[in-house]
């Protein structure tokens, strides 16, 4: 078998990548990879596709997870050998749980370097374990058209029983490296490529029939749960609790606090949850694990296609496939149980506002609630406290307003702003961003662009409390105020900080503006979006604690007072 050069093996590969629906190529530098960076290069001046360059490898695989969710097609991060390849761990791992098409594409030393201690050279196959769907190791000079091919039809969920997620191509490159004299990039031309609409979705299904039993079901609409949540408690007469990142947090029977309500419609009462059915992956407060976890209130999950995030037999849920099914176990709502619902969700939402207004200064529920009232195009949200606030205290609409995005897979920090970046890159849209700053921190290099790369419409909202909030909220807060461990858990939850954000800002290139008020924010977000932006939400996080004991103060007594 002829033995293929470097370049020659690289554009077979480039090739069957766009052939197999890759958009969008991130690249990181690097010596090893150069058989694929020039032919993708050859591949953009043919406007075959898009290409991205990072400096940082996490950034990369981030930016290409951003990309991937918002065109609805696989895209590629490609990196040099050795520590380069570690670097994508933590995006490769939320792309194995989100389901999320993400292929790495990790240049190696050719074989006879393997095992010497050449420079870079470290065992890169397999390197992913349990979190890729396929991995190939490709040899120096071989075809790796098959192994392209396979791998794009297990990160696409082509297989049946797997769901999409990531894969790994590892390809050996030996030199020659560089193209040969005389050729050249070619001559520029533009080619139309396929692409999502990435407007808000909503649909429509037919009433439920009177034949159907009449049961005090609730529908949970958890991440990724889809329009199909909203429009099936609409046709069931059921109340909808919907995560912000379900994209189904919106129509006439969506209730907003409802995590505040669940107690108020606990076994004790009047009017207790007798069923309830789930769609996507609810992730974000305790009383709704804790109502899914109770063995006298049975439960569905609609389940169309594999997920990635449970291993059967794993949850309690009761699995099922098609939407005649999930009817038949939901059941209709009685006349007056979606009525309880809106009238102590509007109970709740109304005593929530009261609290924070009589507040003036910006507070993580009322930025939540600001940020999801603005938000047009795209939201994203960070994990941590941002999408709990949004959760808590933002109303749902009429209509959905933004196609909502989060790294929900893992729920981690990791790469916020890349995936942000890549969101904002992908779907063409203008594209809000809201973080908290431990979060904003920790992908701080997310904000670099180098020279020429495509600009973007990108608002990025930083909640900046000086440190981690959200474990004031946990059980470390209790113990924090007990005065047992109080310096141990500043220091070690709190994580403080005294970060010049305008300052960091700056050194990006990136506008910014501070406030520390509702109305400021209201303001700036009101603002028009033009490149990329930093609005700086100054708070206070010792006095959250103390905030959230008084909405759900305020909001027990509103429900009450309606006799919920």
């Amino acid at each position: 078998m002829t033995s293929l050069n470097s370049l020659a093996a690289a554009r077979i590969a480039v090739d069957a990548l766009i052939d197999g629906g890759v958009q969008y190529v991130v690249v990181s530098p690097g010596s090893r990879s150069a058989p694929m960076a020039y032919a993708l290069a050859e591949a953009e001046a043919a406007g075959r596709v898009d290409l991205l360059v990072r400096i940082d490898e996490r950034s990369a695989g981030f930016t290409a997870l951003g990309l991937a969710l918002s065109t609805g097609s696989p895209a590629a991060v490609l990196t040099t050998s050795g520590t380069a390849v570690g670097n994508l761990m933590p995006a490769v791992m939320e792309a194995n749980h989100a389901a999320v098409p993400l292929v790495v594409v990790s240049a190696d030393r050719p074989e006879e370097l393997q095992g010497t201690g050449a420079n870079q050279t470290t065992i890169q196959l397999d390197l992913f374990g349990e979190h890729v769907r396929f991995a190939a190791d490709v040899p120096a000079g071989s075809n790796p058209l098959r192994a392209v091919e396979t791998a794009l039809a297990a990160a696409t969920g082509a297989f049946s029983d797997l769901a999409p997620g990531p894969v790994q191509l590892n390809l050996a490159f030996r030199d020659p490296l560089v193209p040969s004299p005389g050729e050249g990039l070619p001559t520029a031309a533009g080619h139309p490529r396929f692409r999502i609409g990435t407007d808000p979705l909503t649909m429509n299904l037919p009433p439920a029939p009177a034949s159907l039993e009449e049961r005090r079901t609730v529908v949970l609409a958890g991440h990724d749960a889809g329009p199909v949540a909203e429009a099936f408690a609409r046709a069931h007469g059921l109340p909808l609790l919907a995560e912000p990142s379900s994209n189904a947090r919106f129509g006439p029977n969506a209730v907003g606090p409802y995590r505040l309500l669940l107690e108020h419609f606990g076994a004790s009462s009047a009017l207790p949850i007798e069923r309830v059915v789930m769609f996507g992956r609810p992730t974000l407060s305790r009383p709704v694990a804790a109502l899914l976890e109770r063995a006298d209130v049975p439960s569905a999950l609609y389940q169309p296609v594999p997920v990635a995030w449970y291993q059967p037999g794993r949850r309690t849920e009761l699995p099922l496939e098609n939407l005649a099914d999930l009817a038949d176990f939901a059941g209709r709502g009685p006349s007056d149980w979606l009525d309880a619902w809106l009238l102590a969700g509007a109970a709740a939402q109304h005593a929530l506002d009261g609290v924070l207004a009589a507040e003036p200064a910006a507070s993580g529920p009322s930025v939540g609630a600001q940020v999801w009232q603005h938000a047009r195009g795209q939201l994203v949200l960070g994990s941590s406290n941002g999408i709990r606030d949004v959760d808590l205290a933002g109303l749902p609409a009429a209509a959905p307003a933004a196609t909502v995005y989060a790294n929900r897979g893992l729920a981690g920090i990791d790469g916020t702003i890349s995936t942000a970046t890549g969101i904002a890159i992908g779907g063409r849209q203008d594209t809000t961003l809201l973080l908290g700053d431990v979060t904003f921190l920790h992908d701080a290099g997310g904000l670099l662009l180098g020279s020429g790369e495509p600009e973007l419409g990108l608002r990025i909202v930083v909640l900046n409390d000086s440190g981690g909030a959200i474990f004031d909220l946990l059980e470390h807060g209790a113990v924090r105020e007990s005065g047992r461990y109080t310096d141990a858990v500043e220091r070690l939850f709190g994580t403080p900080h005294t970060v010049d954000i305008a300052a960091l800002a700056a050194a990006y290139g990136v506008g910014h503006c501070s406030v520390s008020t509702t109305a400021g924010l209201a303001e700036a977000l009101a603002a028009p979006l033009k490149g990329r932006s930093i609005i700086e939400v100054r708070t206070d996080r010792v006095g959250l604690r103390a905030l959230h004991t008084r909405i759900k103060a305020a909001v027990a007594a509103a429900v009450s007072a309606v006799g919920a």
